[in-house]
C-alpha cells in the first residue's frame, strides 16, 4: 500500500473516531506499521479530524522523526511496545470512547462474556491500572493485555485497539464502545445472563480461525 494510500486512510479513520464522538479536541492517536523500521502515526496536539496529509509523521522504531514538521505524541512509547510485542500488528488506535472509557473509569473491565458476537470478535477486553499517559509504567501495564488481547480499556484514560489493518483497528474501537452499551444497559435492568464457560470456548475457536483467515487475506492483499 502506497503511502499516500495510507496517509488518506488515518485521515479517514481520524474523521470518523471524531464524528462518532470517540474523540474530542486533540485526544487520542493512530499509527501504522510502514515497515520492520518505521511507522506513519498521527502528530500531537491536532484534532484527529482535521488533520492533512503533510500533518502525518514517519517515525522510526524508538520514536525519533524521519520526516513531517509535527511533533510526535508523548504516547508513541504505547504504539511502540505493542508493534515490538504483537508482530502481528499492522495498525494501533487510541481513543476515549464515552461509555468505554466511563468503564475504565470506574475500575471495571469489559470482560464478561454477555453476547456472543462480541467473544467472536474480541474476546475479552481487559483492564490495565492506571498510570500517567507518556509513561513508561503505562506501557508496563498495558503489556501483559495486550499480549492477548486486541483492545484493553486503559484506567482513567481509555481504549486502545491493535489489529492487522488500520481498518480493523478500528473496528475493534467501535465493538468496545458497542459493547460497553450493552453491558451498562445489561447491568441497569439488573438481570445480566452470562454465556455459559463450553460456548465460551466454542465462540473462541471459532475466533481463531475468523482472525487466521482475516490475517491471510490482509497478507495477500495486492495492496499490501
Amino acid at each position: 500500500m502506497s503511502d499516500l494510500v495510507q496517509r488518506e486512510e488515518i485521515l479517514r479513520i481520524g474523521r470518523m473516531l471524531h464524528e462518532k464522538c470517540f474523540i474530542a479536541a486533540s485526544d487520542g492517536n493512530i499509527s501504522v506499521r510502514l515497515d520492520d523500521r518505521s511507522l506513519l502515526v498521527t502528530p500531537t496536539c491536532m484534532s484527529k479530524g482535521m488533520l492533512a496529509p503533510g500533518d502525518l509523521l514517519v517515525v522510526d522504531m524508538k520514536g525519533q522523526r524521519l520526516s513531517g514538521f509535527r511533533n510526535v505524541s508523548s504516547e508513541i512509547g504505547m504504539h511502540l511496545m505493542i508493534y515490538h510485542v504483537r508482530p502481528d500488528v499492522n495498525a494501533i488506535v487510541h481513543a476515549h470512547p464515552p461509555v468505554a472509557t466511563s468503564f475504565a473509569a470506574a475500575g471495571i473491565a469489559l470482560d464478561q462474556a454477555l453476547v456472543s458476537e462480541i467473544v467472536l470478535a474480541l474476546g475479552a477486553v481487559p483492564l490495565s491500572q492506571y498510570a500517567t499517559p507518556g509513561s513508561k509504567q503505562l506501557c508496563d501495564n498495558i503489556e501483559p493485555h495486550i499480549k492477548n488481547h486486541d483492545a484493553v480499556l486503559m484506567a482513567n484514560h481509555g481504549v486502545v485497539t491493535c489489529a492487522h489493518d488500520l481498518m480493523q483497528a478500528y473496528m475493534h474501537m467501535e465493538t468496545v464502545e458497542h459493547f460497553a452499551k450493552i453491558a451498562l444497559i445489561t447491568h441497569q435492568l439488573g438481570c445480566p445472563r452470562f454465556l455459559p464457560e463450553d460456548e465460551v470456548h466454542r465462540l473462541g475457536e471459532m475466533r481463531k480461525r475468523i482472525n487466521a483467515l482475516r490475517a491471510s487475506a490482509t497478507n495477500n492483499s495486492p495492496t499490501k
